[in-house]
């Protein structure tokens, strides 16, 4: 597994563009934006008015048509698992070997990829939800065909809108069950500190500032001070305190079996969507 650092410039003067512009590709448009690709050189196709509404409002360049998209050397398939073999079809004719295809789709192979588009190179990536504000998690998996300098320029263009890594295909259902599905586990926990926070006499709107700067700040610690998050439960938890008290509720709840098997279970129906 290797991780990107942001800014080696690999994707200057390299034309990106995309098929589908809604949350996810957009949010990657307008991370790209900030600074990795200068605006001329994107180029995007969405038959839906709203988006290019939003695109044209950042200057974007709307495409007409695939072939016109597909003059992009990276093209990002930002569309859903269920028209993706439509929109496959749609570019056999103007896929070529000069060209990298990002697949972003949830579920649809490689093997799949590849067999549509014969003569390109491919990857398939999970991003996540927080792309949309730029603290994505993206894990990014090799077509046969690609290469090195591919795998480089796909992280570099993932490290735009947040972190990402790269993984063997096969660990792409776990990575779905955990930071594919984690925003929304993490969404209930917030949800469920707030409604503690409003039971205990706190106004919802301050329970929900104080829940959800908590798991920011908690997350940050571990993440950007490399801490270990069971450092960082020891170092809240003092000797007979308010904290193992609470812990010890959440042990006797099984807090810790349940998201593991939560995460199991996301992963599992993964695979299972990805043979339907």
């Amino acid at each position: 597994m290797s991780m990107t650092e942001a800014g080696q410039g690999r994707l200057k003067g390299v034309k990106v563009g995309f098929i589908g512009a809604g949350a996810m590709g957009g949010a990657i448009i307008r991370g790209l934006l900030a600074g990795a690709v200068a605006r001329e050189n994107l180029i995007y196709y969405d038959p839906d008015p709203a988006r290019q509404k939003q695109m044209g409002n950042l200057g974007v360049k709307a495409a007409s048509d695939l072939a016109t998209v597909m003059q992009a050397q990276v093209v990002v398939l930002a569309v859903k698992p269920q028209v993706m073999s439509q929109v496959l079809a749609g570019l056999k004719d103007y896929a070529r070997p000069g060209h990298l295809i990002i697949s972003i789709a949830a579920g649809v192979t490689l093997k799949t990829l590849e067999a549509a588009l014969p003569e390109s190179r491919v990857i398939r990536t999970m991003p996540n939800t927080p792309t949309i504000v730029g603290a994505g998690m993206a894990a990014l998996a090799p077509g046969s065909r690609a290469t090195p300098e591919d795998m480089a320029l796909a992280l570099e263009l993932f490290a735009a809108v947040g972190r990402a890594v790269v993984v063997e295909e096969r660990l792409l259902d776990a990575v779905t069950g955990l930071s594919g599905s984690g925003p929304a586990y993490v969404a209930v926990f917030i949800e469920a500190l707030t409604d503690g926070g409003v039971k205990m006499g706190l106004p919802r709107h301050l329970a929900l500032l104080l829940a959800t700067q908590t798991v920011i700040g908690a997350a940050r610690l571990c993440l950007e001070e490399e801490m270990h998050p069971g450092v960082l439960k020891d170092l809240v938890t003092s000797p007979g305190g308010t904290t193992i008290t609470g812990l010890h509720i959440l042990e006797e709840g099984r807090f810790r079996g349940l998201v593991m098997s939560a995460v199991e279970a996301a992963a599992l129906r993964s695979k299972e969507l990805g043979k339907e």
